[in-house]
């Protein structure tokens, strides 16, 4: 089930994250980010693309209706919801010329909350089920270009391994635009692992003058012989301090734009630039292997992804999975309280050819097992599936863990 993605326009947020309290705990609503004014409500919305945006009237630097009014226009299939301390007519006109689904007077109670994201969410989705009927398009128009983040707390655990032979599996699954960027700005391999010399990379496109489009982005993106485009990491490890988290927000924006897929290989800690990538993510993928200091840095990564809202986005890949660590996969959802989604299974012989030689194994090791399992992962990703709720409702999940580790 789709989750309802709701971004708040506050400025109570300042003080006590009045409507999120209102949206917590429900299975089918995610709060993917929360902001105290009407200029910064319109770049998050730009950056994370929500279902529902909840806009409070009285918001500084841009009212609540003028910034109801420009996000209809630039997303008119998004929802929104102003929200008003004034039970007057006329504000209910302007809100509903502005463009808002629905309008709603602080005296309103959660119930009353729930039931106007819920609908004004579903009458959107009708509405843009009945103009693809009417339009006769197989493809979705409306269908968000995927950002997946692969991320993991400590190095080696494979995140670069995932990060490249999923964007390759990617392509040739579904033979659409997949773009690579390597975030790992002091020490990313992406270069290395697919065996192209760079001459420019990020550093250098954020240091350009010119406005930030497609254009000047694909200027600095390689073409790998796979068909997937590459942005490398800078050059030289020092360089990394050029880049900014709002650097890694608008390029990603402007990707987003372009690309159907972008995956992201990251470091091996939670660097601003990172937590950037994270938030405008999709889906994000954590990598780990079985030893007991990975156990306890991805226990620690959860719990802070919870806290940031990122959890229910997260899927948790399990890599060199094998019985002859001393720990079970049981053991490693038990403690981590988080089901797995899918595992890699140990060849460290392959994986380290592979990456000498700069040809990713899913391109001619199509029939190894920890081929396959990239594909499976790749699948996952495809359907937007693994998250925690679909391994909850699996009936069969404990017999697939049982069947990975025969």
């Amino acid at each position: 089930m789709e989750k309802i993605r709701v971004l708040i326009a506050s400025d109570y947020i300042k003080e006590e994250g009045y409507y999120k309290t209102f949206l917590l705990g429900y299975d089918d609503i995610q709060i993917i980010g929360e902001v105290i004014n009407g200029e910064q409500a319109l770049k998050r919305t730009e950056q994370l693309l929500p279902h529902v945006v909840i806009i409070d009237l009285n918001l500084s630097v841009m009212d609540g209706v003028e910034t109801t009014e420009k996000i209809t226009a630039n997303y008119p299939n998004i929802a929104t919801i102003l929200i008003s301390a004034r039970n007057d007519i006329e504000y209910s006109k302007k809100a509903i010329h502005a463009g808002a689904k629905d309008y709603l007077v602080k005296s309103f109670n959660q119930e009353e909350l729930i039931n106007s994201v819920r609908r004004v969410y579903h009458n959107e989705k009708k509405k843009i089920a009945t103009l693809q009927a009417n339009s006769n398009k197989k493809e979705n128009k409306y269908k968000v270009p995927q950002i997946v983040t692969i991320f993991g707390t400590k190095g080696g655990a494979g995140k670069t391994t995932l990060s490249v032979n999923l964007a390759v599996q990617m392509i040739k699954d579904t033979n659409k635009k997949v773009v690579l960027v390597d975030l790992d700005l002091q020490f990313g391999d992406v270069s290395v692992f697919l065996n192209i010399l760079p001459k420019k990379s990020i550093a250098e496109l954020v240091q350009e003058r010119n406005q930030l489009d497609i254009d000047l982005i694909e200027s600095y993106l390689i073409t790998h012989m796979s068909g997937i485009k590459v942005l490398p990491a800078p050059i030289r490890p020092e360089d990394s301090e050029l880049v900014t988290p709002e650097n890694i927000l608008e390029i990603l924006t402007v990707l987003r734009e372009h690309y159907d897929y972008i995956i992201i290989d990251t470091p091996p800690f939670f660097h601003e630039t990172t937590l950037s990538a994270l938030d405008i993510s999709n889906q994000i993928l954590l990598i780990m292997s079985m030893d007991l200091p990975a156990v306890k840095n991805m226990k620690l990564s959860i719990d802070l992804l919870e806290t940031l809202h990122h959890k229910e986005k997260t899927k948790l890949i399990l890599n060199r999975a094998s019985e002859d660590f001393g720990i079970t996969p049981f053991d490693v959802e038990k403690t981590l309280e988080f089901y797995i989604a899918n595992h890699m299974p140990s060849d460290g012989k392959l994986v380290v050819r592979a990456a000498n030689r700069g040809i990713p194994f899913v391109s001619n090791k199509t029939n190894s097992k920890i081929s396959k399992s990239i594909e499976e992962i790749s699948k996952m990703v495809i359907k937007d599936k693994g998250y925690q709720k679909d391994l909850e409702e699996s009936s069969g999940k404990r017999s697939i863990l049982k069947k990975l580790f025969r």
